[in-house]
C-alpha cells in the first residue's frame, strides 16, 4: 500500500476533493489500475472510524488510511493479475460488507475481480442486501451416526435427474446462489437437469476429515430420505462437489465408497490433510499429498471414476499437494479433468468451476 495525494485519486476516475459530496458522488466498487504485470485496487470507505479490509484468504488485513480530518477512508492495494476475492470491513469486533461496492455475498461479503479475471456465467450480480431464492424442498434428518438433526433443502432444476450432492450447503444457499445459477446452466445446455441436495456441515472438521461416518450417513439415511420425498432424483449418477475439507471429503468417499461416489467435483480439496495436521504448528506443512495421496499409492483400481480438480492458481503452498493428488489419481485408472481458477482459497474463485465441473463429470466426453 501507498499513501496516495488527490491526483493519484484522479487517476481511477474520481472528480471533487476526497470527502466532498462530489467525490462520493463516483465512489463504487473498487478501481483498479494496470501495475506492471499486476493491479493496483483503490478501495473506499466513507465512515468516520478506523477500519481494516479482511480478504477471505488472499491477503493479511489491510489497515485503512484517513484523508486528513474527512470521512474518506483508503487504501490502496496491490493485486497480482487474475484475482477474485471476498473481502470485508472489519471495524472494531464487527465485520460487514463495504457499502459501496453492488457486488455481494451475504449480507456481510463484498466481491471484487481484477479486470482480467474472467467472467463468471450464470452467476447473478447480487448485492449485499438481496435475499437468495430458497428451495421449497426442505428434509428434517435427524442421523443416528452423525447426531444432532439438521435441515438439508433440496430444489429440482429443470424438472430434476442426477442428483448433486453440494457439501458446505448452506454457503451455497446463503452466500452464493447456486440454485440461479445451476438454473442458467441447465436452461443454457451446459448440464442436463439435476437435484441439488444441499447438505449443511454441522462440524466440517469432524464430518469431513478422512473418516467414513458421514458418508456411511449419506448412503443408508440421507439417499433414503431423498428417495422417500415428493422430488425427482437419480441417486444412481451421484455427483459429489466440495471445496476445502469438502473437497478432501469426496475425494475420499470416491476413493472408499466406490459404489456409491464415482463422480466427484472438488475445488481447492485440503489434501494436505493427515490426522495429525491440524496439531502441527504449520498444517500444510506435513507430507505432500497427506492421507489421499499415501492411499493412492496404494494402488486402488479408479478406472470407474470422473473427478474434476480446480484449484486457484494463487494459492501457492496447496499447489503441490493438489497436483500430486491429482496425477496419481489418472495414474490410478480414473478419468481427470484439471483447471486452475483465478483466485485464492476463496469461495467466489470456486463459483464457475463449480457449474463447469459438475457439467463435466455428468458428461460421457473425455477429459
Amino acid at each position: 500500500m501507498r499513501l496516495v495525494g488527490e491526483e493519484t485519486f484522479a487517476a481511477y476516475g474520481f472528480t471533487g476533493a476526497p470527502g466532498t459530496d462530489a467525490f462520493w458522488a463516483g465512489a463504487g466498487t473498487p478501481a483498479a489500475l494496470p501495475d506492471g504485470d499486476g493491479w493496483t485496487t483503490l478501495f473506499l470507505r466513507r465512515a468516520g472510524e478506523a477500519a481494516s479490509i479482511v480478504f477471505e484468504s488472499w491477503s493479511p488485513p489491510v489497515p485503512l488510511r484517513r484523508w486528513g480530518v474527512t470521512d474518506c477512508w483508503y487504501a490502496e492495494v496491490r493485486m497480482p493479475a487474475r484475482l477474485r476475492v471476498t473481502y470485508q470491513f472489519l471495524e472494531g469486533g464487527t465485520v460487514y460488507a463495504d457499502p459501496l461496492n453492488p457486488l455481494g455475498a451475504g449480507g456481510e461479503r463484498s466481491l471484487f475481480a481484477t479486470p482480467d479475471a474472467p467472467p463468471q456465467p450464470h452467476w447473478p450480480a447480487l448485492g449485499a442486501e438481496d435475499v437468495l431464492p430458497l428451495p421449497r424442498t426442505r428434509l428434517r434428518w435427524t442421523s443416528e451416526r452423525l447426531g444432532g438433526r439438521r435441515t438439508v433443502r433440496v430444489h429440482e432444476v429443470g424438472g430434476g435427474g442426477p442428483v448433486v450432492l453440494l457439501l458446505d450447503g448452506d454457503d451455497w444457499l446463503y452466500l452464493h446462489p447456486a440454485v440461479t445459477a445451476f438454473e442458467s446452466a441447465v436452461e443454457c445446455g451446459e448440464m442436463p437437469p439435476v437435484t441439488l441436495v444441499f447438505l449443511p456441515a454441522k462440524d466440517r472438521q469432524a464430518e469431513f476429515g478422512c473418516r467414513p461416518a458421514l458418508w456411511e450417513a449419506v448412503l443408508d439415511e440421507l439417499l433414503p430420505l431423498v428417495a422417500e420425498s415428493a422430488v425427482h432424483a437419480e441417486p444412481d449418477r451421484l455427483v459429489v462437489a466440495g471445496q476445502s475439507l469438502g473437497g478432501l471429503s469426496a475425494l475420499y468417499a470416491a476413493l472408499e465408497f466406490p459404489d456409491l461416489v464415482s463422480r466427484v467435483a472438488c475445488q481447492s480439496p485440503s489434501v494436505w490433510w493427515t490426522p495429525d495436521a491440524a496439531h502441527r504448528p504449520d498444517p500444510l506443512g506435513g507430507p505432500v499429498g497427506g492421507t489421499v495421496a499415501g492411499r493412492l499409492r496404494g494402488g486402488p483400481d479408479l478406472s470407474g471414476l470422473r473427478v474434476a480438480f480446480d484449484v486457484g492458481e494463487h494459492e501457492t503452498r496447496m499447489l503441490p499437494h493438489c497436483a500430486l493428488v491429482e496425477s496419481l489419481t489418472a495414474q490410478a485408472g480414473a478419468t481427470v479433468s484439471v483447471h486452475r481458477s483465478a483466485s485464492d482459497h476463496d469461495r467466489a474463485g470456486w463459483r464457475h468451476a463449480l457449474l463447469r465441473d459438475v457439467g463435466w463429470a455428468l458428461s460421457d466426453g473425455g477429459a
